[in-house]
């Protein structure tokens, strides 16, 4: 396991907008350490003369106390505000990178990690780690410099006996190491335990309703019961780890306080020491029991903090950005080749595709078929390339989709799937989404899109009109509204190659009659792939595509397929028998 200071060395990067606030924080915690010793070394002069003679002035110390608690109020504002504005400035840069990398990262980010996860790193464990963390540093820092003031003190008076305090480091550094190592371990557990918890809630939130339908509750309870007292079990490990170390520094601490304060009694008798030096030394000796203690317990706050920031820098780090190629036509023509494809998903399942080939002409509208699991939408997943396939080669206008730039590749093409996503925002900002000009957004082209998607005339009623906030996931509107405004938002986009994936399948008959017109038009020039069970929606459609496990069986017009009596006249006869 790497070291504390290999370990923030690693992250410092992450962290260098808070430099200068870090910097101020450093240097009020300077100051204020400096004025540690300045209390016992103002209890020497008052014992020795203040009470014995007429020398030391008598507004001299009570003077000198209130500019020197003046000098420590405010260097403690300074180190309080120098480290909240290092917390937020790292918290922000570290944000700013993470969700940079969740919005251009390797698709397989989101196969391997859960949205629960994700959004417990970005939005709470960076800004609990790095409070933590920057704060644990400036005590750190802080009492060190104490540490350092008071001993210094401490030889200047009495060199002898601050050699007993010495012996107290090697003992408290072996402590903290040790069980600074166990609380690592342990607090990477938790959060590993944590994330296991937030996706039991995540899936129950989103599963709600399946979840009363089939009178799941006991089941899922229970299922959230183990996971939370699984949690409850490591963090109670986690704090009796951390809450070790301070009784343990304490008792060392005692110990050698103990013997130096025996021997300076013993110096005192033997007139070695006057009153004053002597009560000084012990009052030094006194104030070092507490940064001493503060040192023993920053270690849990830092290893928290450390293993919270690490993994927010691991997901940064670990999940490279998408790579792309260079060739970037601002319009492609739509001609699809796909070239001996084969996709699976692991080494050890069967293919979700195998040796697939078929080439698709610039504007064709090509239909894809087959019972459920026969590849269909992973097909149409290849091509914008939200997953790779793992044999063969896919091209757009001749050129292999890895030759293509990422964000070019994507503009050729719209997207309408059965599982609509919709953001919490306007009807137009939804329709015109990723419009770099939505500062200035088309309204015609807004409306003339609603209007092809049959959506005009309901978001005409609304009171804000296009304005209107939909909410979560469009949960102001239907079903089906929510499905026209995704055929609202592909038709402004109006892209060469459009893939529709049971795009009207929540429309009501004269809404989907209205839609089915309107992508006739939109189809004009354009290339099409469209997936559909109801076989009655493309029966239109230039070429029909049908797969069966992963397979290419057969192709061929409607009229074709239906006269060749296989697998597509098979299901054709079974749909409208039914």
């Amino acid at each position: 396991m790497a070291s504390i200071s290999e370990r923030l060395f690693r992250i410092a990067p992450y962290l260098k907008n808070g430099r200068r606030a870090l910097a101020l924080a450093g240097l009020g915690a300077l100051v204020g350490a400096a004025t540690e010793p300045m209390i016992p070394a103002l209890l020497q002069p008052l014992l020795d003369k203040g009470f014995t003679s007429r020398d030391l002035p008598l507004w001299s110390i009570p003077l000198a106390l209130v500019l020197l608690f003046a000098i420590r109020g405010l260097a403690g504002f300074v180190a309080q505000y120098g480290l909240a504005a290092a917390a937020q400035n790292g918290v922000l840069q570290l944000r700013e990178e993470m969700f940079e990398r969740l919005l251009r990262a390797n698709p397989d980010l989101y196969t391997g990690s859960s949205a629960s996860q994700l959004t417990n790193t970005l939005v709470y464990e960076v800004q609990q780690g790095t409070t933590q963390l920057i704060s644990a540093l400036l005590t750190l820092l802080k009492d060190a410099l104490t540490l350092v003031a008071l001993l210094s003190y401490l030889l200047w008076l009495n060199w002898q006996l601050t050699l007993f305090v010495a012996l107290l480091f090697p003992a408290l550094a072996f402590v903290m190491r040790t069980l600074g190592r166990r609380l690592h371990r342990l607090t990477v557990s938790v959060q590993g335990a944590t994330d296991e918890l937030a996706y039991v809630v995540e899936e129950n939130v989103l599963a709600w309703r399946i979840v009363r339908l089939h009178d799941a509750a006991a089941a899922q309870g229970a299922r959230f019961l183990e996971r939370a007292q699984a949690l409850r079990r490591l963090f109670l490990k986690s704090v009796v780890a951390g809450a070790t170390l301070s009784p343990l520094t304490q008792l060392l601490t005692a110990f050698a306080l103990s013997a130096v304060i025996a021997v300076a009694l013993w110096q005192a008798r033997g007139g070695g020491a006057s009153v004053g030096s002597f009560v000084a030394f012990v009052t030094a000796m006194l104030l070092l029991v507490q940064p001493i203690k503060h040192l023993s317990d920053v270690m849990a706050p830092i290893t928290r903090g450390l293993a919270a920031v690490e993994r927010s820098v691991d997901l940064v780090e670990n999940n490279p950005f998408e790579q792309g190629g260079t060739h970037a036509a601002e319009r492609a023509t739509g001609e699809i080749e796909l070239r001996s494809v084969s996709l699976r998903y692991r080494s050890d399942a069967e293919p979700a595709l195998a040796d697939v080939s078929v080439h698709i002409r610039p504007g064709e509208t090509v239909a894809l078929v087959g019972p459920s699991g026969a590849g269909k939408t992973t097909l149409v997943n290849l091509l914008p390339r939200f997953i790779e396939p793992t044999a063969g080669e896919i091209r757009l206008d001749g050129q292999p989709l890895r030759a293509w730039e990422m964000r070019a590749l994507r503009r050729q093409f719209a997207l309408v799937s059965q599982d609509v996503v919709l953001f919490n925002d306007s009807i137009a900002a939804n329709v015109a989404l990723g419009d770099d000009r939505q500062a200035q957004l088309d309204e015609a082209r807004v409306n003339a899109a609603l209007r092809s998607a049959n959506l005009l005339d309901f978001v005409l009623t609304l009171p804000q009109g296009t304005l209107t906030n939909i909410g979560h996931n469009g949960s102001q509107l239907s079903g089906g509204q929510r499905q026209r405004l995704a055929i609202a938002r592909a038709l402004y986009k109006d892209a060469p190659v459009l893939i529709l994936d049971e795009a009207t399948s929540a429309l009501d008959a004269e809404s989907e009659r209205a839609v089915q017109d309107a992508l006739v038009q939109l189809m004009k020039g354009r290339t099409t792939l469209v997936i559909a069970h109801r076989l009655s929606t493309i029966e239109h459609a230039d070429r029909v595509l049908v797969l069966d496990a992963g397979r290419l069986v057969e192709q061929g017009s409607h009229a074709e397929l239906i006269a060749r009596g296989g697998l597509y006249a098979r299901l054709h006869a079974m749909q409208f028998r039914s």
